[in-house]
């Protein structure tokens, strides 16, 4: 690899956890870098089918070292919860590690991002209700509690305490009961006792790590237009996908990353508010997501789906640098007789291929150059050079107009299903 970021490159849902879980086979260290339970990854393998949210894709392979990293934000119980479904499963999840300067996603924050989207009404963001946007709002304001905190017991019960002093004010002003202290900080101190030892100091691990050359992966969560900096702010989440966030979020001086791999799928989707130049509404954009099982992993909510949009893939590529692009689910375009692709908006009367702040692309229309469908399945596929020759011209289009080359295509769920 030897340091390797896995990032989205597009609204999120690409198919992160697949590319990794393929990659992490032949890692020695997966570290998630940022975010929370607010996203899931789905891994499909011999195991059987997951939904990751907290763990790194990297923990069905039993030699790799999994790091939550101290870029995210960490619910533990959920956490407990993710460990003893893996666990029930047959999958050892002894050789995970939380960082403990990660910060924790504490009962409030999960109520108040409830209450704030209840709030906005018809300017809702579209958050997934899990509390991550308020659990980095208060680590931005010097609010939030780390991971190694919960160690002393008596000073973390004054912190909750002093922490519900001003969140339950708020809580009240929303019409809703108040948090008990003592109940909040025995829920998470029961949770960080079943985790133990797996809590750490992770530098030192991931120092060794990038020191004697071991095969590191670093994955990202979301995509490159749900940035706090770069994304459709404000319908973004509360962190930084970019590689760029990779360094600080796994703690690796980002000279180390050698290689960036951006993930797309074929078409595009997206969950939760915003702009989305390139959706598919009515009975098309119903007949691609049930066809295509579109349906995040977090909420169930029916994805919103578009045709691949290249303006927003060739923008996460000009923050990331892409080494090589992972397309997922070209198998789903199947279907389709001719397909739409979008490689430039029409915006003011002008084309561009830039990307306008979010306002200005709300007014921004999708220019489409049709490709021709291959109109048949591609389970049968076994190399790259078999796909039908539409689906590489297909494949050919998506590099030149992004500006990086393909190295994985996914034509299935599964993880062999990856032609390299």
């Amino acid at each position: 690899m030897p340091v390797t970021a896995v990032v989205g490159a597009q609204w999120g849902d690409e198919g992160k956890g697949k590319i990794t879980d393929l990659l992490a086979q032949e890692a020695d260290v997966v570290i998630r870098y940022q975010g929370g339970n607010n996203a899931g990854h789905t891994v499909v393998n011999q195991h059987g089918t997951f939904k990751l949210h907290l763990v790194p894709s990297g923990i069905f392979n039993p030699s790799a070292l999994c790091i939550v990293g101290p870029g995210m934000v960490v619910n533990l119980e959920v956490l407990c919860e993710e460990l003893a479904n893996l666990e029930a499963h047959g999958i050892s999840t002894a050789n995970l590690r939380v960082s403990d300067r990660a910060h924790l996603l504490m009962p409030w924050h999960t109520l108040l991002d409830r209450l704030d989207e209840r709030e906005r009404g018809r300017q809702k963001l579209g958050t997934t209700g899990q509390g991550v946007g308020p659990a980095y709002a208060d680590k931005v304001a010097r609010h939030g509690i780390q991971v190694y905190e919960v160690r002393d017991e008596r000073r973390f019960r004054a912190r909750v305490a002093h922490e519900l002093e001003t969140k339950n004010k708020v809580i009240e002003r929303f019409g809703d009961a108040p948090l008990d202290a003592i109940a909040v900080a025995d829920r998470v101190l029961r949770a960080a006792a079943t985790l133990g030892d797996r809590i750490a100091d992770t530098l030192p691990l991931v120092e060794h790590a990038v020191r004697t050359d071991a095969r590191v992966l670093l994955e990202g969560q979301l995509g490159a237009m749900r940035d706090l900096d770069w994304g459709i702010y404000p319908y973004v989440t509360s962190s930084n996908p970019l590689a760029g966030g990779a360094s600080i979020g796994a703690g690796i001086p980002a000279r180390c990353i050698t290689k960036v791999i951006g993930v797309v799928k074929a078409y595009s989707t997206a969950v939760g508010e915003g702009p989305f130049p390139t959706e598919m509404k009515g009975r098309d954009g119903d007949a691609l997501r049930e066809m295509a099982n579109e349906y995040g992993a977090t909420t169930g909510r029916p994805r919103r789906v578009g045709w691949f949009d290249a303006v927003a893939a060739r923008h996460a590529h000009r923050l990331n640098a892409f080494t090589e692009i992972a397309v997922t689910k070209l198998d789903v375009l199947g279907a389709y007789e001719t397909i739409p692709f979008c490689v430039a908006y029409e915006l003011d009367g002008r084309r561009t291929t830039d990307m306008p702040p979010t306002q200005v692309l709300e007014r921004a229309t999708p220019i489409y150059e049709t490709c021709t469908g291959w109109r048949t399945a591609l389970d049968s596929v076994g190399d790259r050079a078999h796909l039908p020759a539409e689906a590489r011209q297909y494949l050919a289009k998506i590099e030149q107009t992004v500006g990086a080359p393909i190295g994985m295509v996914g034509i299935g769920p599964e993880r062999a299903a990856i032609l390299l």
